[in-house]
């Protein structure tokens, strides 16, 4: 069997199919291929005691009418069917230490998240209002956060570490690390550039929601109107092998012998996943060692706790907890005897919901070496590759540790959990397929600011990359590398000027 189609992008994640909706909005004929029986990469859901949790998306920023995440969305016909919960507008986010009784508020608006603050840090607001300007000045040297024309980033910034803006706007440790404070979103450390922390945390100040029912609604709407639109999206087909003739992509061979040729092939996932379906490559080597040796950010580990009904209050926000202040920089280099140095906290939510919440994910860093005893075994919903008793072991162990770290915040904790459930960093590799149950893909490094920046253009004339990996992470910079990866056929003008007018017409109409 053969298929033929204008564009073939391997992968169902965010960028895969935003990239699939605006090709076939301008005529193209596109087929998605997925190699798991769930569309939607990061986005996906899974359930456990009737209750759902979310895999990767825990709340979304930029969606309000008019902010950038819900232009994006308005032109890709989904943003008015969300399913939404706007957070606590003075405190979406609460930053917390364990040597702190206090906790820390990040508020929705510039306005309010100074005025918060500054509650807290009475002699610092000259301080965090010079933060809240230095993070606009940061986002708006990149024309495509803001739907403008332009060159795609500003090599200006790429070189200012977190630790470097933070340290010259205040000596105060603890309010250092109350503005890093949710750096789990894109796994910061004092190296990381100060752009990928504005990039990141703006639209939530922004705005901030959380999915009713989970993420997956989002995947669900991009392949309803994907398939409007004459798309083909289809499960079960793993990607293995790609074959080449005269410097371009001929076929495209999955593991149950289907085949697919394309005029154009959009990779969403792994680049260096993507570069081991080649055989004898002709690509350059140090194009494929730059590629191979780009450092990944760190993995994760997550305990997700089903509640006993009518126990346990929901709160409209999210936690971020550290031991310490210092722990904001280095929890990610914990001592294993000590872990975890940090968490974050986030509860689901779901339609005509009461008082009380359902279920709470708590997600820490873990690295990878801790899971490589069983790094050879593979395990999803269609692969039962069971890990063994020593596996079952390790995660028992580690929900004790994390559970001890919550009572302390939560006393009561124990007494409304109906049941746990856990995944390690080897779940996010066989789900979701990032190399070491990576959180983010590639590490930006402000020392070496280009090293991780990979252009969706590579050296085989017809494959492009797209996803996390490309230059942003997160739905919103997953959203404009797929516009990224898009322009390279389309021209990035003419697909500004596209969102754009979609958008105008929504306002007139």
């Amino acid at each position: 069997m053969q298929n033929h189609y204008d564009v073939v992008i391997v992968g169902s994640g965010l960028g895969g199919l935003v990239s699939a909706i605006i090709l076939a909005k301008e005529g193209y004929s596109v087929c998605v291929l997925e190699k798991n029986q769930q569309f939607g990469g990061n986005l996906q859901t899974f359930t456990r005691n009737k209750t759902i949790f979310d895999t990767g998306v825990h709340y979304l920023g930029g969606l309000s009418e008019g902010q950038n995440l819900f232009k994006y969305f308005n032109y890709l016909g989904i943003a008015h069917d969300l399913n939404l919960k706007k957070m606590d507008e003075l405190a979406y986010d609460r930053i917390t230490f364990g040597n702190d009784p206090q906790w820390y508020p990040h508020a929705q608006s510039y306005a309010k998240f100074e005025e918060e603050l500054i509650k807290k840090f009475p002699t610092e607001s000259e301080a965090i209002m010079a933060y809240s300007k230095k993070m606009k000045e940061t986002c708006s040297k990149f024309p495509l956060y803001s739907l403008q024309k332009g060159s795609p980033y500003d090599l200006s910034v790429f070189q200012e570490s977190t630790w470097e803006v933070v340290n010259a706007l205040t000596q105060n440790k603890k309010l250092q690390a109350v503005l890093m404070g949710s750096n789990y979103l894109y796994a910061g450390l004092k190296s990381t550039p100060f752009y990928v922390h504005a990039l990141s945390v703006n639209s939530y100040i922004e705005s901030s929601y959380r999915c009713i029912n989970g993420g997956s609604q989002i995947t669900k709407l991009l392949i309803r109107k994907l398939k409007r639109l004459g798309g083909v999206a289809l499960k079960h087909q793993e990607v293995v092998k790609m074959d080449l003739k005269d410097d371009k992509i001929s076929k495209v061979s999955c593991l149950n012998g289907t085949e697919f040729t394309a005029n154009w092939v959009i990779s969403n996932i792994e680049p260096q996943t993507t570069l081991n379906m080649f055989g004898e490559s002709p690509l350059k080597k140090p194009y494929i060692n730059r590629i191979k040796n780009i450092k990944k950010t760190v993995a994760a580990f997550s305990l997700y706790i089903v509640f006993k009904p009518d126990t346990f209050k929901y709160f409209n926000h999210n936690i971020y907890h550290f031991k310490t202040p210092e722990k904001v920089w280095t929890s990610q280099d914990y001592d294993i005897q000590n872990w975890p140095e940090s968490y974050m906290v986030s509860l689901g939510v779901k339609k005509n919901m009461d008082d009380y919440a359902e279920n709470m994910t708590i997600m820490s860093y873990m690295r990878y070496e801790e899971v490589l005893p069983w790094a050879h075994t593979f395990h999803t919903v269609k692969y039962k590759n069971k890990r063994g008793q020593t596996y079952e072991e390790f995660k028992a162990e580690k929900t004790e540790q994390i559970l001890l770290e919550l009572e302390k915040q939560f006393p009561a904790i124990r007494s409304c959990i109906l049941e746990t459930y856990t995944s390690t960093p080897l779940s996010y590799r066989d789900y979701i397929g990032s190399l070491g149950g990576s959180m983010y893909g590639f590490l930006k490094d402000a020392e070496k600011p280009m090293q991780a920046i990979l252009s969706p253009k590579t050296k085989i004339d017809n494959l492009l990359f797209t996803g996390q990996s490309l230059n942003m992470h997160g739905i919103l910079g997953v959203t404009i590398g797929a516009v990224l990866t898009c322009s390279e056929i389309l021209g990035k003008a003419y697909l500004v000027d596209a969102i754009n007018e979609a958008n105008q017409t929504q306002e007139i109409t």
